[in-house]
């Protein structure tokens, strides 16, 4: 309570300085052209993103302990997350099928998740007495929801249609390599379930159109009921590493996460939201507000998966990743990556090295950008196995 009245004061006294500056900067409207949206996007964008002014962002804020910081910026997150679904009352733990592959064994599981949703998983445990290093590995989006935890592991006991599915999604965005297979070989746990509209979490209406029409809808009838369709995918990830350290083969003491994409998005906001995680790894989703929604670099968006209500009043997105310092991060994307342009990469780095450079960790935050596009291939997880490997 200490914690959300201390956000509330701070949030009033900037928004009422923030919006006196903006009121003293209105500019004059536009002549009148017949329209007032371009490329769906307003024409007085540029107004609109000067009265961004981040106030609760590390530097930004009265708050100058770190730790209270961590804690009031992590409060503003979660208020913008809406309202979480209902922890589990009891996960109900079932093993549905079991294969050993070589230096682990593979299986397949169900547990409660929440109080609403009852997922499958899979769960890949190194061979030994353990306990393991842990990974949280969280699939990308791709316009693609036929499958989810299976573009991470390599799944088993599908159909041949399941299979063929991943293994061909595994070749386009992961070098032929299943992500999840690779780190169980090297001895870590590995978990992996379906983000809500994935694999069998999906519509029963069956197959989705890739331009993510029905994600938007979903979104939309989320916030008619007061909640965040992105807040409940991150709420579940939170759910999951509660879930994993639980079990007696992990060590609680070391669990990461990692994605690639919009499961690098979930990766960093997972590393964000709890110290449960001691180290993330995002690769391919780090960039600025003022890039990402600019005249000059087109919109790149990443929809309605990682819209926060009202979060640009407080926060940017390299803002809340920090709230992961001083815990180690690996961020890599592409130089030539349509999706995140690289300028807009590189003012987000420099923004969160600041933040560790704060609290003397800098070491523990590596950022880099390599000539690739929009990909997680096999040296890009070979960098990750290495990070993992220093950390965990």
């Amino acid at each position: 309570m200490k914690s959300k009245n201390l956000f509330l004061l701070c949030a009033a006294s900037w928004l009422a300085v923030t919006s006196a500056v903006a009121q003293d900067a209105v500019p004059s409207p536009s002549i009148q052209k017949g329209y007032e949206l371009e490329r769906e996007m307003p024409l007085f964008l540029d107004s609109l993103k000067k009265e961004l002014t981040y106030p609760l962002a590390w530097g930004h804020s009265p708050v100058t302990e770190f730790d209270r910081w961590r804690e009031m910026a992590r409060t503003a997150v979660f208020d913008a997350m809406l309202t979480p679904p209902p922890p589990a009352a009891d996960y109900d733990v079932r093993v549905v099928a079991e294969e050993q592959r070589e230096g682990y064994r593979a299986q397949k599981v169900q547990f409660n998740l929440s109080g609403y949703s009852r997922v499958e998983a899979y769960l890949l445990v190194p061979d030994g007495p353990g306990p393991f290093p842990s990974v949280v590995l969280l699939h990308d989006h791709g316009g693609h929801y036929t499958i989810g935890k299976e573009k991470m592991i390599r799944p088993f006991g599908v159909s041949p249609e399941v299979l063929a599915d991943a293994d061909g999604w595994v070749r386009q965005c992961y070098g032929g390599q299943y992500v999840g297979d690779y780190l169980a070989a090297q001895g870590y746990a590995v978990i992996s379930i379906d983000a809500l509209f994935w694999g069998s979490r999906g519509r029963k209406e069956g197959k989705q159109p890739k331009d993510g029409s029905h994600y938007a809808e979903v979104a939309g009838n989320f916030y008619m009921l007061g909640r965040s369709l992105s807040g409940f995918m991150s709420y579940d990830d939170l759910y999951t590493v509660d879930f994993l350290s639980t079990l007696p083969f992990v060590d609680a003491s070391r669990i990461g996460c990692m994605g690639f994409s919009m499961g690098a998005y979930r990766a960093w906001m997972l590393s964000a939201l709890t110290d449960k995680i001691k180290a993330g790894v995002a690769i391919c989703w780090m960039v600025t507000t003022d890039v990402q929604l600019s005249w000059q670099y087109g919109r790149e968006r990443g929809g309605f998966a990682n819209q926060l209500p009202g979060i640009r009043r407080y926060l940017d997105y390299p803002h809340i990743a920090s709230i992961a310092c001083p815990k180690p991060m690996f961020f890599l994307s592409g130089e030539h990556d349509k999706l995140f342009k690289p300028v807009g990469v590189r003012e987000a780095f420099r923004q969160m090295h600041e933040v560790w450079k704060s609290r003397q960790a800098d070491d523990r935050l590596r950022t880099e950008l390599w000539d690739m596009p929009h990909d997680c291939g096999v040296k890009v997880q070979e960098a990750i196995a290495s990070f993992l490997k220093q950390w965990l």
